[in-house]
């Protein structure tokens, strides 16, 4: 995924602009802290009190130049109205948190208005149209039979989320002024391994493997997750 966004801030800004991020559902901070050391003024945003301390603490073992450039909000990113002008973003991120909120269509909206013209909406989703294959490759008949009509499922931590599909969230974006430019799937042919499992000695092969997946139909349209590009107009 890391890549796949890479691809797009390349080919949709000019070389060593400094970018507005904001990052909402920051998580630890991996990819707010990534985007600083690249030289960008990153804001996170997460609700979540441990991940949040988490990420100060990593943020603490950087260099001032880089702390600098990272401002961390503790918040759940449904009242990015309150703490931003519209506008105020080059890029946003908001990946892994739209399966833990019932009608991401507000959030997703005001994520939007965040975004200045031409700026970067960057989506990480469950994929609702593959629910099935997880369970049906783990032989685990039941599960992948009701999989087929639903968007909800239990996540690996044992919660119960919901998935999104491609022709419902093109519309979405859409109708919130950020059409959908381009999309990729993420974990094509990885997402059986096992939490915990090591790293391969081949990764490289593997990440090879990942990436011209995640790009190529029909392989992409499998993907356990989805990584949606829209494009304020």
């Amino acid at each position: 995924m890391t890549r796949q966004l890479d691809e797009q801030i390349a080919g949709r800004f000019p070389v060593g602009k400094r970018l507005r991020v904001l990052d909402v559902g920051m998580g630890q901070g991996t990819q707010a802290l990534r985007l600083a050391r690249a030289g960008h003024q990153v804001t996170g945003i997460e609700r979540d009190a441990t991940m949040i301390a988490a990420a100060r603490a990593r943020l603490a073992g950087e260099p001032e130049g880089i702390r600098e450039r990272v401002r961390l909000v503790q918040s759940d990113g449904r009242d990015t109205g309150v703490h931003f002008l519209p506008g105020s973003f080059d890029v946003v991120l908001c990946h892994g948190v739209l399966m833990y909120v019932d009608e991401p269509d507000p959030l997703l909206a005001g994520l939007a208005r965040m975004l200045a013209p031409g700026g970067l909406l960057s989506l990480l989703v469950r994929n609702g149209d593959a629910l099935a294959l997880r369970p049906g490759l783990a032989g685990d008949w039941d599960t992948a039979l009701a999989a087929f009509d639903t968007s909800a499922y239990r996540n690996r931590l044992g919660l119960d989320v919901r998935a999104d599909r491609l022709s419902d969230l093109t519309a979405t974006l859409a109708g919130i002024g950020a059409p959908l430019h381009t999309w990729y799937g993420v974990r094509v042919c990885t997402d059986t391994a096992a939490d915990g499992a090591e790293i391969p000695d081949d990764l490289g092969t593997l990440l090879a493997v990942e990436e011209r997946a995640g790009k190529t139909d029909p392989y992409r349209g499998v993907a356990a997750l989805l990584h949606l590009c829209g494009v304020r107009g």
